[in-house]
């Protein structure tokens, strides 16, 4: 027992020793996400328009119930969403919503920082998810 309290106490005061410590001075110095990192989602888009050919298995897989999908039709008969919009609010970012889609047009970004003041700001639609 007594092995283990030195043990601890060594750990403790390796810490305590300057350039050791695990505080970051955020703004100041920013960590970096892992690879594995979920943060902000994002629509990839093609040459023209949006991937997305709203399918419905985004907001279908979604446990949190926070997409929002309306599908249209263009000139040539392709569907896409005319209304995509994702609240993250009640997003848990499980990224389910990115396994389900069969054309990869959603990914998820290692973007963290979306403080904001107003609810409405985050309420992701279609333009913003393309940015």
């Amino acid at each position: 027992m007594f092995k283990e309290f030195i043990q601890g106490l060594s750990i403790t005061f390796k810490h305590l020793l300057p350039g050791h410590s695990t505080t970051v001075q955020y703004p100041d110095e920013r960590l970096t996400p892992s690879p594995r990192f979920r943060g902000l989602h994002r629509l990839v888009p093609t040459q023209d328009r949006e991937k997305c050919v709203a399918c419905y298995l985004c907001p279908t897989v979604c446990p949190a119930k926070c997409i929002t999908v309306e599908a249209a039709e263009n000139e040539k008969g392709e569907k896409y969403p005319q209304v995509y919009e994702i609240d993250l609010l009640r997003c848990i970012f499980c990224g389910y919503c990115v396994e389900a889609c069969p054309v990869e047009a959603l990914e998820m970004t290692a973007e963290y920082e979306l403080a904001n003041f107003r609810r409405e700001d985050f309420k992701f639609n279609k333009k913003r998810l393309l940015k």
